[in-house]
């Protein structure tokens, strides 16, 4: 059976029904945005999932990825504020926030950026001391971060990050940084230590003077003390007791003896008298004091003390 020009119209308007539907249904993966070209002009931008354009019409510009990215800055040698050379490298975050400006504003987005963020880099690190460069890496990334965000803005781009990785002095810097630190905790040290020393004897002199203040306080109520002994004594003398002169001037003997044993360069006293010519000696300044001060005679009579001393002994050669 032959074929009319009707029965093959259907199956080719059929398939070209099926390839107009083919290119004007776009799938846009998630993390995509696609930019939509009609005759050769911007017109909108596809989000991920199903989307339809005109086909034959409109056209798929630009496949923009709009997930963070990473872009590696390759090492770079900066000169810095005091002329010391260094080498630097870094790393840069950056993630598309406005796929037409990304596609229509800058060629080469990527480029553009690493080529922002090196010269800023030599910018910033430039204008900073070798010691500040290497203590305020922090300060650096952050510095250098809103400059290439603020610069990148107009291309629809977000800076979420620029890190430097290695700042490499040359050896012979090092070497000399070495020697600096290892001077500066020497002196540090000694300075420790001289302070050390300043304290313990500003301490031991304090201690000196509170000893030498208590010293002084301590003998100072002792002789009031002894001056109220004296003055009490005195007062009972003048009241006719003559046991309290006894008890004075037996105290005093008393500690003049243990004072005389007690000695360090003796190890023997030879003292002639013994022990009951104290006693004697006592009654005698009693009665003494009886006769001056007419008391009544309320002690026993002393005793003479005898004489403890032996006569010499003659040896043979003085017979």
């Amino acid at each position: 059976m032959p074929f009319s020009g009707f029965d093959i119209f259907i199956p080719v308007l059929a398939i070209l029904v099926l390839l107009v539907l083919f290119a004007g249904i776009k799938t846009v993966p998630q993390g995509y945005n696609f930019t939509v070209e009609r005759f050769g002009r911007y017109t909108r931008t596809l989000s991920p999932g199903l989307n339809l354009i005109i086909p034959f019409i409109d056209r798929i510009g630009s496949q923009m990825n709009m997930m963070e990215q990473v872009l590696d800055v390759p090492t770079q040698e900066v000169i810095t504020k005091d002329n010391a050379l260094v080498s630097v490298d870094g790393v840069a975050f950056y993630q598309v926030l406005n796929a037409p400006q990304a596609a229509y504003q800058v060629l080469g987005l990527q480029n553009a950026i690493l080529n922002l963020t090196m010269t800023n880099i030599r910018s910033v690190m430039g204008s900073m001391d070798l010691d500040e460069l290497l203590s305020n890496r922090d300060a650096i990334n952050d510095r250098l971060m809103h400059i290439v965000d603020d610069a990148a803005q107009p291309w629809g781009i977000k800076m979420t990050r620029v890190e430097i990785k290695d700042i490499n002095p040359p050896a012979n810097l090092v070497d000399s940084m070495a020697r600096q630190m290892m001077a500066e905790r020497n002196r540090r040290a000694e300075i420790l230590e001289a302070e050390g020393r300043k304290q313990a004897q500003i301490l031991e002199a304090e201690g000196r003077k509170e000893a030498a203040f208590r010293d002084a306080e301590a003998r100072e109520r002792a002789a009031e003390a002894e001056a109220r002994a004296t003055q009490m004594v005195s007062e009972a003398i003048s009241k006719g007791d003559v046991q309290a002169l006894n008890y004075f001037v037996a105290q005093k003997y008393t500690e003049a003896l243990a004072q005389i044993g007690s000695a360090s360069n003796s190890k023997t006293v030879l003292m002639p008298l013994e022990a009951s010519s104290l006693i004697g000696s006592l009654s005698g300044i009693g009665a003494i004091a009886k006769e001056v001060f007419g008391a009544p005679d309320n002690t026993s009579p002393a005793r003479p003390a005898r004489s403890t001393m032996r006569p010499p002994v003659v040896g043979p050669d003085q017979s």
